[in-house]
């Protein structure tokens, strides 16, 4: 029998788990949310949903993928044998597969971003065109595709490398410079006048802007920022080795993650706030808005916007790239687990299945406009699906599998690698993933039916 590959260090556990968890849930999604729902007050929020809900969700992906060492479809067939519980990880195969059918087309949004940032596109025209250039850009046909088939090929050339050479090296990486290429833009950010406010909005708490779909989003944000209930964290523990610690790579994992989505806001909103425009710029806050300021910047001193501008999108697309190689290799680890696939094969077939759910979400903002699933276009309607439903389905049935399901001494077990660790806070942690995470995530349902 093959022997599985594993990660070679904890550094890079935390590396790749961050890496899945670090990506556009951060640095696109977590600024223009909070800006829509008041600032600090949904930091603190966040946090909470952070540290109640989704580690222990996290440790659920954990327990079962380390104990199966098995992708997601086999860890419940082994775990579970003769029982329904396999179409679970069935589930969670399907889900990272299309759910970066769409991711695919906003890291392709970056490759595009940065090739005009490169081209000197922000400081070449007025101010006042370059907020349009993303309505433009996306509602046309083959320039979006381009960039989405160059994203996609990407991802699939760091699959194709493997465990240890593709995505542990490529984490090992690209996370530290991530960390460096954002701390560089917050540095500048805070040196625009006028920025103070943006800091202040950060800083402090309005808490009568929080609402029930504040703390929704919330919720919402926590599940999409760390990848959880698609089986990304289930795999990528499954190469973890038995004597690492999980309670160690969950929190930083989680830290890592927070850590980035605060800073990312401390590099986005200031420069908002400097430009004299509304935190609450939706979606189209990093590719409208900051490309505007961007110019502003380089009114006089074209080099230096260009060179602060290209430095963001090189972050922003390697943010997607880290976490949506975790979903690609979601699948990779089923085919050649269960079907014995080689690496190649399943890596190049599961590309090709992505690339053309992508092509339908590309061309959604475009010539399929007005093509409709259940009221919604194709984007729109994958966007709900997985963010909505099957994130959170899938994190309620890991928790209650390990909740409920496994024997809580296997549990144990799994979790304080044999009694050697973590001892003291099991029970606190079983607790969470067995009461109150299945709860946090019963509220997201109730809120998404209520909205």
């Amino acid at each position: 029998m093959k022997q599985r590959e594993h990660f070679g260090s904890r550094f890079a556990v935390i590396a790749a788990m961050a890496g899945s968890a670090v990506g556009l849930g951060n640095i696109w999604r977590f600024p223009y949310i909070l800006g829509e729902y008041g600032g600090a007050a949904f930091i603190l929020v966040y946090m909470a949903a952070c540290l109640v809900l989704a580690l222990p969700i996290f440790y659920a992906e954990s327990i079962i993928g380390r104990s199966s060492r098995s992708d997601t479809f086999g860890a419940m067939n082994k775990l579970a044998p003769g029982t329904p519980w396999r179409w679970v990880g069935l589930l969670t195969i399907i889900s990272p597969l299309l759910l970066l059918g769409y991711y695919s087309v906003v890291g392709g949004w970056s490759v595009e971003y940065l090739f005009k940032s490169l081209s000197f596109s922000f400081t070449e025209v007025p101010a006042e065109e370059v907020p349009h250039f993303f309505g433009r850009f996306i509602s046309s046909t083959w320039q979006p595709l381009f960039a989405h088939t160059a994203f996609m090929a990407l991802v699939a050339g760091v699959v194709l490398g493997g465990v240890r050479n593709g995505i542990e090296k490529f984490s090992k990486l690209a996370m530290p410079a991530l960390f460096i290429l954002i701390l560089v833009i917050v540095g500048y950010s805070l040196t625009l006048p006028g920025s103070f406010k943006g800091v202040e909005y950060l800083v402090k708490p309005d808490f009568s802007k929080l609402s029930a779909d504040a703390i929704a989003a919330a919720l919402g944000q926590a599940f999409f920022s760390l990848s959880l209930g698609v089986g990304t964290i289930l795999t990528f523990s499954s190469y973890v080795k038995k004597e690492e610690n999980l309670l160690v790579s969950g929190v930083g994992t989680a830290a890592s993650d927070l850590l980035f989505a605060v800073i990312a806001a401390f590099a986005v909103i200031p420069a908002v706030f400097a430009a004299g425009l509304q935190p609450s710029g939706g979606p189209g806050l990093v590719f409208e808005t900051l490309p505007y300021i961007f110019n502003k910047m380089g009114e006089g001193m074209p080099l230096l916007s260009t060179l602060v501008s290209s430095i963001f999108f090189v972050a922003i697309l390697a943010a997607a790239l880290t976490s949506a190689i975790s979903m690609l290799e979601v699948g990779v680890a089923f085919l050649t687990d269960e079907w014995g696939m080689k690496r190649r094969s399943a890596t190049l077939v599961l590309t090709f299945f992505c690339w053309s759910v992508g092509i339908l979400c590309s061309l959604s903002f475009g010539p399929l406009a007005d093509v409709k699933v259940l009221g919604l276009t194709f984007f729109d309607f994958l966007d709900h699906l997985c963010s909505d439903w099957l994130l959170p389905v899938g994190g309620l049935l890991f928790t209650t599998f390990v909740g409920w399901k496994m024997s809580k001494d296997k549990v144990r077990d799994e979790f304080t690698n044999g009694g050697t660790v973590n001892t003291r806070l099991f029970d606190t942690v079983y607790f969470l993933m067995r009461y109150v995470a299945p709860v946090g995530i019963l509220v997201v349902f109730a809120t998404n039916l209520l909205m």
